[in-house]
């Protein structure tokens, strides 16, 4: 059995996304000679990012993303009755993120907030999460803020990981609206594995000492200090390409999807081009119905589904409804699968800062 959810009179009415105006193309970086690059591009997919300064924080950029949203749904902010902030990569460890970006955006105080640092599948969590709340409630309008400065976690001389992530925030507007499909959601965790994806010193486990920034260099391009993210490769690989591909094939019987029927687009979390690549051989998955978007944006952790919806299927979700099925794993490690069906939405331009 998996953990499932059905939202139900729950609709997606708006998407907006902002990156830093910095871009880093895969040729700038300096542990890459150009053979090593090429071979990069040729094997990940990732020829460019956005990657935030280190003034920048997430919150900044989704807060941007949802001023844009809401100008462009012309929504009453004070009618908004939640916020979720769900990252990585919040503002502090105490106060919540969420409770900063309220007062930010000047939402009432009758609102409620709420930080998900999930990770990859921080989408599919806070839609779940939200949904569910939006259903139990009587206020009719909700903002997910999902977004992440993953590349400011990471070593700068760690070429195992730096160049596969990007910086980005995006905001989702939910509405009660029973006129709604129902959405399907299942989650799976997979806590077993979680050290393949970890950053050592971050927490109250192993608190933060002098000892932290010391780099030790691992040989092969890697060198980092226990502050920093890691990355066990192929662990997170094996996982990738056997768990979600499995939950993925269970979700589509349990609820009765069709491949090729009932599926316009297959929103697949944007890890590597391999992965994706594997995902689509193994589930038999038509790739013209799999867009990509990493040769632009690298992984953007839980901000990767909506980032796909936002730009590269945002004329089809604008002007006709869709019908989509998302697949997102990670960190935790979890797996995360959601089918939806959408009418025409509001989708902002992306907006760069």
């Amino acid at each position: 059995f998996m953990a499932s959810i059905t939202l139900k009179n729950i609709a997606i009415k708006g998407i907006s996304a902002a990156v830093p105006s910095h871009l880093v193309k895969t040729t700038d970086f300096d542990f890459f000679n150009e053979s090593d690059a090429e071979n990069f591009i040729k094997t990940v997919g990732i020829k460019e990012r956005y990657m935030a300064d280190d003034k920048t924080c997430a919150s900044d950029l989704c807060t941007a993303a949802a001023e844009q949203l809401l100008m462009d749904l012309n929504w009453d902010k004070e009618e908004i009755g939640f916020l979720a902030f769900e990252s990585v990569t919040a503002d502090y460890r105490t106060p919540p993120t969420s409770c900063i970006i309220q007062d930010r955006l000047s939402l009432p105080h009758s609102c409620y907030t709420l930080d998900l640092p999930m990770g990859c599948c921080g989408f599919i969590y806070a839609l779940s999460v939200v949904g569910s709340l939006m259903m139990a409630s009587p206020s009719k309008k909700g903002l997910l803020l999902v977004g992440d400065t993953i590349t400011r976690m990471s070593s700068p001389y760690d070429k195992s990981r730096v160049p596969l992530f990007g910086d980005c925030g995006t905001a989702i507007a939910l509405e009660y609206d029973e006129n709604a499909s129902d959405i399907y959601i299942d989650m799976e965790t997979y806590g077993e594995g979680h050290s393949a994806l970890i950053t050592p010193h971050s927490g109250f486990r192993h608190q933060v000492t002098p000892e932290s920034f010391i780099y030790e260099d691992f040989g092969n391009g890697v060198k980092r200090a226990p502050v920093h993210s890691v990355i066990e490769g192929m662990n997170v690989f094996a996982f990738a390409i056997t768990k979600p591909i499995k939950a993925l094939d269970r979700f589509l019987k349990n609820n009765n999807i069709g491949k090729n029927n009932d599926v316009d687009y297959f929103l697949i979390h944007q890890a590597n081009q391999m992965i994706v690549d594997r995902v689509i051989k193994k589930s038999h998955i038509d790739a013209s119905k799999a867009p990509l978007n990493l040769d632009r944006f690298a992984n953007l952790g839980g901000a990767s589904i909506p980032m796909l919806m936002a730009t590269s299927i945002s004329d089809d979700l604008r002007n006709r409804p869709q019908k989509l099925l998302m697949s997102a794993f990670g960190l935790g490690l979890t797996c995360g699968t959601a089918y939806l069906e959408t009418q025409p939405m509001v989708i902002s331009n992306l907006i760069k800062i």
